[in-house]
């Protein structure tokens, strides 16, 4: 997707389906995804990119290891 934005219509239109189809697991999925991408966008006003999995996990975790960046 192109900016966060679009992923979180999608997300939310992705809900209402998934509710539709009585598909409670993908319910819960893809709200927690939602409230992640809201998070992101919350704390990066100015970013509108669509962030990756690793992104929004290292936002929550930025004491992970995956998520440590190191000067050379």
């Amino acid at each position: 997707m192109k900016s966060i934005d679009e992923h979180i219509a999608k997300d939310q239109d992705k809900i209402a389906e998934a509710r539709a189809k009585g598909d409670e697991a993908m319910v819960r999925h893809l709200e927690e995804e939602l409230e992640s991408l809201k998070e992101f966008k919350d704390h990066h006003p100015e970013d509108d990119h669509d962030p990756t999995s690793l992104e929004m996990y290292c936002e929550n975790n930025p004491e992970a290891a995956e998520c440590r960046i190191y000067d050379d």
